[in-house]
């Protein structure tokens, strides 16, 4: 029962989340951007028009967004209010189908689908094991799925480890303030934390520094958007998890998943 109603929490967290940040302030450049971010290593050859697949935990739709026109069914499965938003973003294509539903409950036949992702997602669930094996279990044999996760930062410096630890304080005191003062508070730390190091950063690349061992440094490039956003995605939630790379290619392995590829960044 413990469990179910720490879940619960997050869903309604991230359902408010992703209410308040409707991606509707940023633009679609900067939002293909992210997403290239994402989808580098994905076959693009299977987003054809022949193709259906399935966005586990699709938030606001914004992945979805690039997907969609380019392939036959897309699928998309949030159980929290922000299907709603992705209901609106996604309004002008009509090969989308919605469902308020856990990734655990989600009701796609098994073997059925042709690709699937789940970005940012599953690192939030209790049990991120049995999440990712009902994922598998919709693809057709060999299809691919994109995952991303929160990881422990083995390739980095310590003082990415270290800066994590300590922020990690902070997730646990903030993710439990109401949620509007956790915006304000989230926005600060946008403010004081993600935007200076940002700027740093991009000072550093103009004059070719490397910048890849600076916490934060993926902002440099971001709109202001990104970092209010990401704060609160970050400190606003009560369950996070982070694994290694060995832990992530077990689990995928444990899920029937082969040929593995890691992101070189």
């Amino acid at each position: 029962m413990k469990k179910q109603k720490s879940e619960k929490k997050v869903i309604e967290d991230f359902g408010m989340e992703w209410v308040h940040f409707d991606q509707s302030s940023i633009s679609n450049l900067d939002k293909k951007k992210i997403f290239d971010d994402y989808f580098k290593i994905f076959p693009k050859k299977i987003l054809n028009k022949h193709s259906i697949g399935f966005d586990a935990g699709c938030g606001t739709g914004r992945w979805s967004y690039f997907v969609a026109p380019l392939v036959k069914k897309m699928h998309c499965i949030d159980p929290s209010n922000s299907i709603n938003i992705a209901k609106k973003n996604l309004k002008k294509f009509n090969n989308c189908k919605f469902y308020k539903q856990t990734i655990l409950k989600m009701k796609l036949p098994n073997n059925s689908m042709d690709f699937g992702f789940s970005l940012g997602v599953l690192h939030h669930t209790i049990d991120v094991q049995s999440n990712l094996n009902n994922c598998v279990d919709k693809l057709k044999k060999d299809s691919p799925f994109l995952l991303y996760l929160y990881y422990k930062f083995e390739n980095k410096p310590m003082i990415y480890k270290i800066f994590w630890q300590i922020s990690d304080i902070f997730r646990k005191v903030i993710s439990r303030l109401p949620f509007a003062l956790k915006v304000i508070v989230c926005n600060i730390i946008a403010i004081v934390i993600y935007f200076p190091l940002a700027k740093l950063c991009m000072f550093m690349k103009k004059f070719n520094l490397k910048i890849s061992s600076i916490p934060l440094y993926y902002y440099h490039d971001k709109p202001f958007y990104v970092m209010k956003n990401d704060s609160l995605d970050r400190f606003g939630t009560t369950l996070e998890k982070r694994f290694s790379q060995k832990e992530i290619r077990e689990m995928m392995l444990e899920a029937g998943l082969k040929n593995i590829k890691f992101s070189k960044n």
